[in-house]
């Protein structure tokens, strides 16, 4: 069965990809629930140029995507253990402990800079850029990694929060001027507290 297009309604990329698990209305979907959905989500991120993700199922042998879906299934839950255990208040220096795992996998990158032509006309004819080898299937796990890592070091972890929607499990990082978000959609979640609110209202005019 296909799957509606993924979700990415965290504002932190890091977050987008915890919620590639998740009951948005009532069943529970999984974006990466198999090598062909870890090729489509990583495409509607934009973590991986489409001709490359191409190129690598084009190589692959026979389940090995697959295998590297099972592999980003289980950084997924671990990173979310990490999120749920530190969200709400900042991170210190002393977590840098507890995502050696995350460390690891960033150790297997093998990425170079070069110059290359400007693609626009302007003042600077040439530019600086970072390109990553896509050796294996599983260098698909780096950018990702890559994503969470970033998340880390740059996200205020005070401002993680989870919807506020009962059965809603999606997750989110609150950059609204007050921070006073409390819902994964406004349109899904919010609008589904505001109805349980007004039949709440009215159950209790009419008893």
């Amino acid at each position: 069965m296909d799957h509606p297009p993924a979700i990415f309604i965290a504002d932190a990329l890091g977050l987008d990809f915890l919620n590639s698990v998740a009951t948005p209305v009532d069943t529970p979907v999984d974006w990466i629930r198999d090598g062909e959905g870890l090729l489509n989500w990583l495409e509607q991120a934009q973590l991986v140029p489409p001709d490359t993700l191409k190129r690598i199922k084009a190589d692959a042998l026979p389940g090995e995507i697959d295998n590297v879906a099972d592999q980003a299934r289980s950084l997924r839950e671990w990173f979310r253990d990490f999120v749920r255990a530190h969200k709400g208040r900042p991170l210190s220096a002393k977590d840098v402990v507890e995502l050696k795992p995350l460390n690891r996998l960033l150790e297997r990158d093998d990425a170079f800079s070069r110059i290359i032509a400007s693609s626009v006309n302007g003042d600077k004819p040439l530019q600086f850029e970072t390109v990553r080898r896509w050796k294996a299937p599983e260098a698909l796990l780096l950018p990702i990694g890559e994503a969470l890592a970033k998340f880390v070091c740059t996200e205020d972890f005070s401002q993680v929060k989870a919807c506020e929607g009962p059965t809603c499990t999606l997750l989110f990082a609150d950059h609204t001027r007050g921070h006073g978000r409390r819902w994964c959609s406004m349109a899904v979640c919010g609008n589904r507290a505001k109805q349980a609110a007004h039949r709440q209202r009215m159950q209790n005019a009419h008893s």
